[in-house]
């Protein structure tokens, strides 16, 4: 008689280092945007190790917890901010002037509006996580909008500055998702709170949705 053995493989929650990876990042960022720092030269790195990498990793993390959500969001971004710091090296003449002089900037305005429209379902995706986690990428939807607009010189200052904002902010609500997430698994409860889901979208108020839709037809 042949026997099966199932063996579980126990894989920690990669949140927090996806968080932590967002956070430092986009703080980084948004100083350099809104003055308060100057130059790109020491943003880079922690755009490919912490906003690239550490957030690659997390996403290879949850695909191993069958988290199709999160696996694509760290995936996702994770891959945008090593995409941002080849774009960096572009315009900075690393690989020679001919390409930084063709550079069109207008082209990572296509780029943002990619990622808004995939940040807007990623937020509907969102409401039933929890509302901190919501509410970053609620944030990054602001972020993109206003990249993409300046990139496109529509209202270049106001939107550069929305950006810059926006990108603080996710920066600090990160930070706390990234601790809460750490502690509340440390310590086995709730120390510190992430919302619960808004509830808004579940099977039975879609199917209820769809049957009021079909009386009213």
């Amino acid at each position: 008689m042949t026997q099966t053995h199932h063996v579980k493989m126990t894989t920690a929650d990669p949140s927090a280092i996806g968080l932590f990876g967002l956070a430092i990042v986009t703080f980084i960022a948004s100083t350099q945007k809104l003055g308060w720092t100057e130059g790109l030269g020491l943003v880079i790195p922690w755009a490919i190790f912490l906003g690239g990498i550490a957030q690659f990793y997390a996403s290879v993390l949850d695909a191993k917890h069958n988290n199709t959500f999160g696996t694509t969001a760290f995936g996702a971004y994770g891959l945008f901010w090593m995409g941002v710091a080849m774009t960096w090296f572009v315009q900075a003449g690393l690989f020679g002037e001919t390409l930084q002089a063709s550079a069109d900037i207008r082209q990572l305005g296509v780029v943002y509006l990619g990622y808004l429209i995939f940040t807007v379902f990623m937020t509907v995706g969102a409401l039933e996580t929890n509302k901190v986690l919501f509410s970053i990428f609620f944030l990054i939807n602001l972020l993109f909008i206003g990249l993409a607009l300046s990139s496109f010189g529509i209202m270049e200052h106001g939107m550069h500055l929305l950006a810059a904002y926006a990108e603080l902010a996710i920066a600090l609500l990160s930070f706390y998702g990234a601790g809460a997430n750490v502690l509340n698994k440390h310590f086995g409860f709730e120390f510190l709170p992430l919302g619960k889901p808004f509830g808004l979208i579940t099977k039975e108020s879609i199917q209820k949705g769809h049957s009021t839709q079909a009386v009213h037809k």
